[in-house]
């Protein structure tokens, strides 16, 4: 088995994305994520430690690029997701995810957007998209990324 290899009962990739809250930056990108791959990559999110709502400054962020993520809501961190992931993408929760044999990890190192003002949640989001855009071309490589 592959470090990236396509979930076995989909056929195509899955990634999780876990920041703390699940409230800012993981959120935007999976619904960055979702937005671009469409039904072509499973997509999950999750926090080591929840919060209770979304970030408003992050779902107004991503509400100017066409985005809704009004109707999220934060998720706690799971073994199996985890396990159900091929790709584990972490944005600042430390050791809180767990490790198993045959996942890719990546730890993206990306500002906190609580308590941030729209300028500089802003320049997160754009952070965040240009990775997605780098990581559907590295899991999708034959697709393109037009939209």
């Amino acid at each position: 088995m592959t470090s990236n290899s396509p979930d076995e009962s989909s056929g195509k990739p899955s990634v999780l994305f876990v920041c703390v809250h699940n409230a800012g930056r993981s959120q935007m990108a999976a619904a960055y994520l979702s937005h671009f791959a469409g039904d072509r990559i499973e997509v999950r999110s999750a926090g080591s430690e929840p919060t209770e709502a979304v970030n408003p400054v992050a779902i107004e962020a991503m509400a100017e690029e066409g985005i809704d993520m009004s109707a999220k809501t934060p998720t706690v961190l799971t073994t199996e997701a985890v396990k159900e992931s091929d790709v584990v993408i972490t944005m600042g929760c430390g050791d809180a995810c767990p490790i198993f044999p045959g996942k890719r990890y990546e730890d993206w190192k990306l500002d906190d957007p609580a308590s941030q003002g729209i300028d500089v949640v802003r320049s997160i989001r754009d952070d965040i998209r240009s990775r997605i855009t780098t990581l559907i071309t590295e899991l999708l490589p034959a697709d393109s990324t037009s939209k």
